[in-house]
């Protein structure tokens, strides 16, 4: 019967039967007449037990000369091993070349993050970063299958726009055809007038930020998924975002769990992480924060030390309300009984890791936003199209963004925004 071809992650499925597996090698011990050959295919890691009496001479050869991370395909019996990762290995019959890697430049030893990083391609093969991105991508999964689940519809925004959507100091400039246009800050504004057409709907995509921070909570590129709702106030948007997050950190430790544990994540934390959140206004926080020892002031921004001792007090993210109608963009509705305000939500996650979603009720009256827009200096022929949305059929509407890379961050503890994409784009990385 001839061997079946499938993949380390599917390898309890076939106990008993011999299997091919392509990969690549991940490290190789010996001991007398035995090789133990640890192999990765992108799926997991699989030890593969070679005995020299069962191959012949040259497979036994080969497997003693193969290096590290070089390309093979092996065939082998699956038995079952409850002491390997896994739960099963392999008992080699066959081994088969597909190229031979030069030596390995990420050995065992410790290396400082810029060799890392400018051995990203390289270093995504590692087992903590490869458990990081398949946690992001269950992440995006959850994100998706939310929305998808609750009939929202995706809208795909435009990556070339010709204003700020967060303010002009943080815009990256680019040339367009003898005029200008910027990368995108955020799709917000235009799933505004999808929001219009469709009730409900999300925009998901790169976003870009020419802040020039060296913070560990800072990418130049990042990701954010970012929902817009007709005919919702901010206690609707809130709930939303509340359902949203857990469902989003339950999803992940339901199916990723055995990376979590790889990373070695206190996932008890993650479980904790149920409904109701806590919700306080702005003015409430910061005397929270002043009483935690952290200085702030009213009307001033949240920094990261504010943000840390705010999540830190918690065991579950916290919802700030309310917020300083100086410190938030010109599109957020004031509230209609103290104009100091703006109708916005932070969502902080606990453990220091900072805002996670940035939301608001929207402006839907066309002359406030009008005004709005000129007491930002902005160009408001830029925004003509955005005004229109309040002269035809205007309704109460806001939604909210969720960062991808401090969620990810925050769900598997790690400390860098840097380890959570694939190739982070920073105030000095741009390369590979």
């Amino acid at each position: 019967m001839a061997a079946i071809e499938t993949i380390v992650a599917k390898l309890k499925d076939h106990i008993g039967k011999d299997v091919v597996i392509k990969g690549w090698l991940y490290n190789r011990r010996s001991k007398g007449k035995i090789h133990f050959l640890q192999v990765r295919d992108g799926s997991g890691i699989v030890q593969g037990v070679m005995s020299i009496s069962d191959v012949p001479e040259e497979v036994f050869s080969l497997a003693d000369r193969i290096t590290q991370e070089s390309s093979i395909i092996i065939t082998g019996a699956v038995k079952e091993d409850k002491r390997a990762p896994g739960g099963v290995e392999l008992h080699l019959k066959d081994l088969k070349l597909a190229a031979m890697s030069e030596e390995y430049p990420l050995g065992k030893k410790d290396h400082g993050a810029d060799f890392l990083l400018n051995n990203r391609h390289l270093w995504l093969r590692s087992k903590k970063q490869h458990a990081i991105m398949r946690v992001r991508h269950a992440v995006v999964k959850a994100i998706r299958d939310y929305f998808d689940e609750r009939d929202y519809t995706l809208i795909d925004t435009p990556i070339f726009t010709p204003a700020a959507c967060e303010g002009t100091t943080t815009l990256f400039e680019v040339g367009y055809f003898g005029d200008k246009a910027y990368l995108t800050q955020s799709g917000q504004l235009y799933g505004e007038a999808a929001a219009m057409a469709h009730g409900k709907i999300y925009c998901f995509g790169p976003t870009f930020r020419a802040e020039k921070s060296k913070t560990r909570r800072h990418l130049t590129e990042f990701w954010m998924v970012e929902p817009e709702i007709a005919f919702i106030d901010l206690d609707g948007i809130m709930d939303i975002a509340e359902e949203f997050v857990e469902y989003i950190v339950h999803r992940t430790i339901e199916t990723r769990r055995a990376e979590l544990e790889m990373i070695e994540r206190d996932i008890s934390k993650l479980e904790a992480v149920r409904r109701p959140f806590p919700r306080m206004t702005y003015t409430e926080a910061v005397e929270k924060i002043n009483s935690l020892g952290t200085e702030i002031k009213w009307g001033e921004d949240f920094g990261a030390p504010q943000e840390t001792a705010l999540g830190n007090a918690c065991d579950k993210p916290v919802m700030v309300h309310h917020w300083p109608s100086g410190t938030k963009a010109f599109y957020m509705k004031r509230d209609p009984n103290d104009e100091r305000l703006a109708l916005g939500v932070d969502v902080i996650a606990p453990e220091g890791y900072g805002e996670i979603i940035g939301g608001a009720q929207r402006e839907d009256d066309y002359e406030t936003l009008k005004k709005r827009i000129e007491e930002h200096n902005l160009p408001v022929k830029s925004f003509e199209w955005y005004l229109d949305l309040r002269r035809y059929g205007s309704v109460p509407h806001g939604g909210f963004g969720l960062g991808v890379e401090r969620t990810v961050a925050w769900i598997c503890g790690v400390e860098h925004l840097r380890e959570t994409i694939p190739f982070p784009r920073m105030l000095y990385r741009i390369y590979p």
